[in-house]
Order: C-alpha cells, then structure tokens, then sequence
C-alpha cells in the first residue's frame, strides 16, 4: 500500500506558512507500515485542487488530505472531491446539529455559512471532530481493474487533525492493512568526510532495492545515514536493522558520532560529563557557533565553563597574553595561543579555539581575499600568506596535555565555512575524549 498526503491553503503553497502536518502524518502513516510516496501542497484554487486529487486517487491507495474543510469562500475540498466523484453535496443532520451545539455552547448563534461544513460528498462517510465545527470525509473512489483508493480529508487545525488520526482514521488504516506491518527508522550520525566519500565506503548499502534500505543525506556537513526497515513488528523491524547499522560502524570507524537526533556538541557533553572535565571556547569567523552549541547542550552542567568571540586581534589581547610572547600575525600558530590562552583565562581542562577565516587578516581585520574563494580568478591569492592555493582555516585543541593544531581548506559553499569549521573544531575535541575513554 502506498499513499500520498496532500496539503491545502494558499498559506502553505505561498511559503508563508511551514507545512508540520504532512510530516506528522507521514511519521504516523510509517508506524503502521504505510509507505509514504507523495507529499502535494496545493492552493486553494478549485480547477488545481481538481487536479492534485485526480491525480492522487488515481496513483495511491490510500490519501490523507488536510486543510480546505472551513465554512469560507475559499475552502473547497469538499466541493472538488463531489466534483472528483462526480456526486451531489448532501447535507449531514447529525454533522450540523453537532455544529449547531458547539456555538450554543459559547452563548453565539450558528451563521449561515458554517452550514456548509454538515456538507458531504453523497456516499462519503463523516469523520467526527470533538474539537472543532469541521469534520472529515472518508470516501473511496474506484479504479477500474484496480482496488479503490480512500481518502480522508482532516482540517488543517494541527490540534483537531492529530485527535482525529488517533480516534478514527488510524485504526480505519490498521483494518485496511492484509497483515499486521510496521516501518522503523534508525539514524547514523557521521563526521569527517564528505557525502560522496561516504558513499563510496558503502557501495553496496546505498543501492536501490536493497533491504533494509539506506539513505545518505547531509546538512552543514554533517552526514546522516537512515537506515529503514519494515516487517510484523517493531522488535522484528530492529532486528533487521542491526546488522546494517555493526557494517556502517565498522566501515566508517570514528566518522560515527552519534545517532538520532545526536550533535557533535551533545556527544562531546556527554563525554566531558563522564570524564569529569571542562571546556571553554574562543571562535573568530564561527560567530560564537561553539558556544552557542556548547551551550545548549550542556544546559546547567558545569563542564562547559564559557565561551568568547572576537573580531579582531584587538579584542583577542587578553586571551594572547594568557598564552606567552606575542604570536605570529596569523595562521596554525595564531590558533595554538588562542587556545592555550583561553585554557588558561578560563582554567579548564579543555579549550577550543577556531579561526579567523582566512579572508580576514588578523592583524587588522580587513579582507584581504574574497568572501567566496571558488569565485577568485586562477593564479589569484586565497591565503593569508600571499601564496597561491586554496584558503585554509586553522583551529586548535588545548590541554595539559599539549595543543593539537589542523587546518582545513575552506571549500563548498561559503554559506557551509561556519558551521563547517565549528563541527571540526567540535570534531578534533570528540576524537581526543574517546580516545581517553
């Protein structure tokens, strides 16, 4: 069985709103072993509305629309499914006199419009909606040689759309399934490499058609791997999914931080806690990234002891003096005493230092290289020494057990340098608390 959710509202096709219903409808439909294949959003404009239903009855079994069930002018959902059908409206006693009770019960009369939401499709079926004065329509619509399709139309109201799923739609979907089925998702979180990369060290997981299936995806560099799995059960879905996840972790190795919903910072909490360490940070071209994440995950634990931010080697003096004899004007060294010096001033166990990026000079704080090095002219200058090659960014790692320096090229998209160039300072802090674990 597969099905399609459809979204309605002018809001939702304008951006103007974010669609969260599709994606709750779809992690719901998932739990009962309903494959998700189509996400529409559609207008409220009645030949389009028209169109996105025939178009869906035709190629799924099952669809979920929301939104368009309201008393005004411009919800249509009810008039393009009878246009769909091709049957009159008819009116709902039962529908209208619920409708009737909910404005008596706050003292106001019934205007002339809400009458039309007691209408139906002749043939559908009422979804009763205890919250609110819109209820849904469950209809089927038949395809020759093939088994009908049904819809339910649910209201756009989050609140009453998610209490109707539960009372009515779900278990009308579990009786329509031939065998008790289930889909669970697993998430592998991983750092350290590229998509492309982490593919090419998992060729035969990713293919199409391999069960259970994985996806690759990747936000700001950092990359998830979903592993996902159907069958009777959700122990029987979990164990599919485990022997899929023991190959990721030992092709990848240390590229695995995390799963689920895990950040590097979370990871990196976690770590300190069990350690009983702390970590402080100094950032210039992060924008206080660092502190920020490490902030919001360790919320009131100590071991993040604080964070600063500069923008210029003027406001970096106090940290530097920390740190010894003045450093050089820019570069891997540059990186070391920031994060020497910021160990120091916050006497932790632990400090990260990340930046500047390269476009800014530190010992001024003018740009001497364009914000986007991939638009500069071949032979053209991209670092801060004057020489020829591709910009690197250097952060730091400081303990008492020494200062680890990298330096990493600034590729991709600039709008990826900051969150990139956090998680590797993050990164190189993750790799030295493990290995102490």
């Amino acid at each position: 069985m597969i099905a399609e959710i459809i979204s309605i509202g002018d809001e939702l096709a304008s951006g103007e709103r974010l669609d969260t219903n599709s994606q709750w409808l779809s992690q719901r439909l998932g739990e009962l072993g309903v494959k998700v294949v189509y996400h529409t959003t559609v207008a409220d404009d009645l030949p389009a509305n028209l169109d996105v239903f025939r178009r869906a009855l035709q190629r799924a079994d099952l669809v979920v629309t929301t939104g368009g069930l309201g008393p005004t002018a411009d919800d249509l959902t009810r008039d393009a499914l009878a246009a769909v059908l091709g049957v009159e409206l008819v009116l709902d006693s039962a529908a209208l006199e619920h409708i009737r009770s909910l404005f008596a019960r706050h003292n106001r009369p019934m205007p002339e419009r809400n009458r039309l939401q007691a209408l139906f499709p002749a043939g559908s079926r009422k979804i009763d909606n205890p919250a609110g004065t819109a209820p849904g329509i469950d209809l089927l619509f038949p395809r020759p040689g093939q088994t009908d399709s049904r819809l339910f139309a649910l209201p756009g109201v989050p609140a009453e759309m998610r209490e109707m799923w539960a009372g009515s739609v779900a278990p009308a979907v579990a009786a329509m399934l031939p065998e008790p089925r289930v889909i669970r998702h697993r998430r592998i979180k991983c750092f350290g490499a590229g998509e492309s990369q982490v593919e090419q060290m998992l060729p035969d997981l990713i293919r199409r058609g391999r069960e259970p299936s994985v996806g690759i995806t990747v936000h700001e560099a950092t990359i998830t791997l979903r592993i996902t799995a159907a069958g009777p059960t959700a122990a029987a879905c979990q164990a599919a999914i485990a022997p899929t996840e023991e190959t990721i972790r030992e092709a990848l190795g240390v590229l695995v931080f995390g799963t689920e919903d895990d950040e590097l910072e979370d990871v990196v909490v976690r770590l300190l806690g069990e350690q009983r360490r702390t970590v402080a940070s100094i950032e210039w071209g992060t924008r206080g990234r660092l502190a920020r994440w490490l902030a919001r995950a360790a919320g009131e634990d100590a071991c993040f002891a604080g964070g600063v931010t500069i923008a210029s080697v003027a406001a970096a003096e106090r940290i530097l003096a920390a740190a010894g004899p003045a450093p050089p004007a820019g570069g891997a060294e540059f990186a070391e005493r920031l994060a020497i010096g910021c160990r120091r001033v916050f006497q932790t166990d632990y400090a990260l230092a990340a930046g500047p990026f390269p476009h800014v000079d530190p010992t001024a704080g003018a740009p001497i290289a364009p914000s986007d090095p991939l638009e500069k002219k071949p032979g053209a200058s991209e670092s801060t020494s004057g020489a020829s090659g591709p910009a690197e960014f250097h952060f730091a790692l400081a303990s008492a057990e020494g200062t680890t320096v990298r330096s990493s090229t600034l590729a991709h998209h600039p709008a990826i340098w900051e969150p990139r160039a956090a998680k590797q300072a993050l990164n190189l802090l993750r790799l030295a608390l493990e290995r102490q674990s």
